[in-house]
């Protein structure tokens, strides 16, 4: 197979740190919610402990579990805001957040195991609960939780009706909060079980289900993040769905095909192929903007000399 000089596709001039209309918005009630779970997260660890409750404690860990998210969710949309115009970024500031994700995670997941080790330790040697302040913190918890999901409530639905596509950093932080909720509620179902009842078991059970949470949750994060920060969280569809969108017209074959994430929703694209009647490189981006809205393409097109350009 011959070929011909390389034609390509220069890159673009994209302003990577251009925010969407909104993102500052954003960023200030997450920075809000982020105060109010901090406060009560420090408020239910400290509790746990002096009251003895395990469930109490697991809520305090989860909601740091949740805060730290929410931080990067902040993190990332501050540090890109300040850096928007540096060009030493090549592709923009966007897997700050993955990195700082990732390094949380990591440290989440060994808090997850220190707490459901202590819990099985109190199901072995229990120890008397202060119930009334415990059940007292833990509806803080929930009342909070509920404050913070109101101020993210507006601004998810806002993204998702007015931008052309959703923030993915604020859609998590709303699931936070509203899962922050639900362990607030096993928290205090757990405190009244065990004063009511005398179930006094379930309060550190509750303690091992927060740990479980807090690990599944922390094993998610460092799966997602490392795709993200390994450029290997691209789709095998989308690269199929390039290749159909190029080799379905004339006898065009890609012979080589890199596509890695510039963003959370934009992908960039190095592509080289073969034909017998190459064109010029922005007919082939003609052809690939069809399927999928890439930041940026280079193209290189070969002269095929051979019978089968796929040979």
């Amino acid at each position: 197979m011959g070929s011909s000089p390389s034609h390509t596709v220069p890159m673009e001039h994209h302003d990577h740190g251009r925010l969407a209309e909104g993102v500052v918005r954003r960023e200030r009630a997450t920075w809000r919610v982020i105060a109010l779970t901090v406060i009560t997260m420090v408020v239910e660890i400290v509790a746990g402990r002096a009251f003895n409750s395990m469930a109490l404690l697991a809520d305090g860990w989860h909601m740091a579990s949740h805060a730290a998210a929410l931080g990067i969710t902040a993190f990332a949309y501050g540090y890109a805001r300040r850096h928007r115009d540096n060009e030493r970024y090549a592709f923009g500031t966007w897997k700050v957040g993955a990195l700082g994700g990732f390094a949380s995670a990591v440290v989440l997941l060994v808090v997850a195991v220190l707490l459901a080790w202590e819990s099985v330790d109190r199901m072995t040697r229990p120890s008397p609960i202060a119930f009334d302040q415990a059940i007292l913190v833990a509806g803080l918890g929930l009342f909070v939780n509920l404050v913070s999901a109101f101020l993210l409530r507006e601004h998810h639905h806002d993204d998702h009706d007015h931008d052309h596509a959703p923030d993915h950093n604020l859609r998590a932080a709303y699931a936070h909060v509203l899962t922050d909720a639900l362990t607030s509620l096993l928290a205090i179902a757990a405190l009244l079980t065990g004063k009511w009842l005398g179930w006094v078991w379930m309060d550190p059970l509750m303690g091992i289900v927060g740990g479980v949470i807090i690990a599944r949750w922390a094993v998610g994060l460092i799966g997602d993040t490392s795709r993200i920060l390994l450029d290997s969280d691209v789709e095998p569809r989308v690269a199929f769905e390039v290749r159909q969108a190029i080799e379905s017209h004339d006898d065009n074959q890609v012979v080589d095909l890199h596509l890695w994430r510039v963003g959370p929703r934009g992908l960039s694209a190095i592509i080289s192929l073969a034909t017998h009647d190459p064109r010029p490189p922005e007919y082939y981006k003609k052809l690939v903007a069809e399927v999928f809205d890439l930041t940026h393409v280079t193209i290189e097109v070969n002269r095929c000399s051979a019978d089968d350009c796929g040979g």
